[in-house]
């Protein structure tokens, strides 16, 4: 038998914490090769990834939390240690489901974690990262995200400033009339990105002063997609339905003029200060909404979905209990019939021994009813002895006992193949004599023969 269960590590870098440029640096390979190499190193078993353009996480499983830290502290290279959050077991776990709920996430309970979360899973079980550990982790945060979203209304209405714009536009018919337009590609314009997709957008066009991360958050479109640089804007905009603007740029992007070939346009701005100049709402083509426009339609909903919060925590907090009873459970009762196969090994070996002897002496077989008297003898001699160590270790797992569960292992190795169980101690006979000695010690209370 082979204990295949081990300690859960994370880490991750993510919104809270990094910037894009950090969060990109650590998703630099994709999810499938981050598993890969993860897997390649030593004494990891299983190794799961999660990246978007939010958040880059990384999860293995260990036979130990220090060879999991140390995996994970290589994994993320030279990253500012400002923007790295390393997580244990508990910890690892508590965070998947929150990833999962949304409470996580740059907008507070946003869908599309959950999905992101179902593509990682297939991808590192594709990749043969997905053991006993990770299967039940995974699979229940991806329950506890379905439970959060049915039975709370932590998803309900819109709440971030990149939704509400995508919501406009849909209300003014701009995603049927032409291409998207979403000039920025940080944290708002990622989100109106993939909220036009999620809306049905068919072509969305991403434009950033630096294309790389234009092309990241294209990446992260579902939908037709094409990056572009802040020298492709005024073009782009001619061809558009749809101008969604949100950089952090100190002049104006665009002005009315730049309206001026355009046909019918919705355009929303959604920076600080703005990235539009006011008058280009003025023309007759052209519908503009700004930051006020979007603050009236996320502020109530922002609000519902923040009363929800203690409920999904509360979610959070029983399906977590539960999982770690499970993994503590089966970490116990794999120990447990590791020690007993290795009891089991020694008995039936000694056994045998034990049955030539005495057929030897009586000279012949010893009866069916004779082996019953024996076989029984050694199973309760075996119960007996492994009773309480079995009790102790149960209670070593609900304490997270972790070193008594290892030297178990150690103590009571099934595998340890035809040369024997480990020597005996110094001081110890290998065998007892085949007869005790007339005027041998016995224990006090032991019957003795007249």
């Amino acid at each position: 038998m082979t204990v295949r269960s081990g300690v859960l590590s994370g880490v991750r870098v993510a919104h809270d914490r990094a910037t894009v440029e950090q969060i990109a640096a650590a998703s630099d390979d994709g999810e499938s090769a981050a598993v890969a190499d993860l897997l390649a190193r030593e004494g990891v078993t299983e190794a799961f990834a999660l990246q978007t353009c939010n958040r880059s996480e990384a999860f293995v499983v260990t036979d130990d939390a220090e060879r999991g830290r140390a995996v994970l502290v290589d994994h993320v290279g030279d990253i500012d240690d400002s923007a790295v959050v390393h997580a244990g077991h508990e910890e690892g776990m508590r965070h998947l489901l929150r990833v999962a709920t949304g409470l996580e996430s740059l907008v507070l309970g946003e869908d599309q974690v959950l999905g992101q979360l179902r593509t990682a899973y297939e991808t590192a079980r594709g990749a043969g990262g997905i053991g006993p550990v990770l299967e039940e982790a995974v699979t229940k945060a991806i329950h506890v995200g379905e439970r959060a979203r049915n039975e709370t209304g932590i998803n309900d209405g819109i709440v971030s400033l990149g939704s509400a714009a995508a919501r406009l536009a849909n209300e003014e018919g701009a995603l049927e009339r032409g291409p998207a337009l979403v000039v920025g590609a940080g944290e708002m314009g990622t989100l109106a990105a993939r909220s036009l997709a999620d809306r049905g957008a068919k072509r969305v066009l991403v434009a950033n002063r630096t294309v790389p991360h234009a092309e990241h958050v294209a990446k992260e479109v579902d939908a037709d997609a094409e990056a572009l640089g802040l020298d492709d804007v005024e073009p782009a905009v001619e061809r558009a339905a749809l101008v969604i603007t949100a950089t952090g740029a100190e002049g104006r992007l665009l002005d009315a003029a730049d309206f001026a070939d355009a046909g019918e346009t919705t355009v929303v701005d959604m920076a600080q200060p703005r990235d539009v100049d006011p008058e280009a709402g003025e023309r007759p083509a052209v519908t503009l909404y700004d930051l006020d426009d979007l603050e009236a339609v996320t502020d109530r909903t922002r609000r519902q979905r923040a009363d929800e919060i203690d409920r999904v925590e509360g979610i959070v907090d029983e399906e977590l209990e539960h999982l770690l009873e499970q993994f503590k459970r089966k970490r116990a009762d794999e120990v447990i019939a590791a020690m007993y196969e290795s009891a089991e090994h020694v008995k039936s070996r000694e056994l045998s021994r034990a049955t030539a002897r005495l057929e030897a002496e009586a000279d012949g077989e010893l009866t069916d009813e004779q082996r019953e008297i024996l076989e029984s003898l050694a199973d309760s001699l075996v119960g007996q002895l492994l009773a309480a160590p079995t009790e102790s270790l149960r209670d070593a797992a609900a304490e997270d006992d972790w070193e008594t569960i290892h030297t178990a292992l150690q103590l009571f190795d099934p595998e340890f193949g035809d040369d024997g169980p480990p020597a005996a101690p110094d001081g110890m006979p290998e065998e007892l004599p085949e007869e005790m000695p007339d005027d041998a010690d016995l224990p006090p209370g032991a019957p003795v023969d007249d």
